[in-house]
């Protein structure tokens, strides 16, 4: 029973690390690399992220520490340096940093029960007692959260939509009914707005 439970939460791990990687292929150093938001959010940044998530979380608190160094982690490390790629850092050294991390945290998976005792100093006081269970849910949320994230990102780059190789997960539609599609929309959010400028739900004033 358990190695079955351990299996499907293995397998929603593995399906978001996956498509998170899938968003980097085909762009330019520059395009994996460029913030597409006013915090700065990147798409390599993401991987780099989530490789030092799957270190911390499957390593320390599990007392099973990787070889990695992530002067990043460190407490008089730059905000958000764990959040993009220097110029040193290579698109290669990301990734390969990321597939390392998985390496490791799939031997913990491995070699722990589910009901294994871990700890994680980083979290509030009466939250720090965990199972591998516990994490491996959290891990999951925090990589599926990320790679939503990333999706968004790639559709802002390039246009390039879908959840994986092979499974795009979207209407079998020509190009041109998307543009239809946001018109729509844009006219049915304009129509719930009164057609002028955005008011508060609620606002009797008009």
């Amino acid at each position: 029973m358990e190695a079955e439970q351990k299996a499907d939460l293995q397998r929603y791990l593995t399906s978001a690390r996956q498509a998170l990687l899938w968003k980097l292929d085909g762009l330019s150093e520059y395009d994996v690399r460029r913030p597409m938001t006013p915090t700065g959010t990147n798409l390599l940044g993401l991987v780099k992220h989530v490789a030092t998530v799957e270190l911390e979380y499957f390593g320390l608190v599990f007392d099973r520490p990787s070889a990695e160094p992530l002067p990043w982690s460190a407490e008089d490390a730059d905000p958000n340096a764990d959040l993009w790629a220097t110029v040193e850092q290579s698109r290669q050294d990301i990734v390969g940093l990321y597939q390392r991390a998985w390496a490791h945290a799939d031997a913990t998976i491995d070699d722990l029960s589910l009901g294994a005792a871990g700890y994680v100093p980083w979290w509030g006081e009466g939250r720090r007692e965990v199972t591998l269970h516990r994490i491996l849910v959290h891990v999951i949320a925090e990589t599926h959260r990320h790679a939503g994230h990333a999706d968004i990102l790639r559709e802002l780059i390039d246009g390039s939509v879908g959840l994986r190789t092979g499974n795009e997960n979207m209407p079998p539609v020509p190009a041109e009914w998307w543009g239809r599609y946001r018109q729509r929309l844009e006219q049915a959010a304009q129509d719930a707005a009164g057609s002028g400028p955005e008011r508060n739900v609620g606002d009797s004033s008009a």
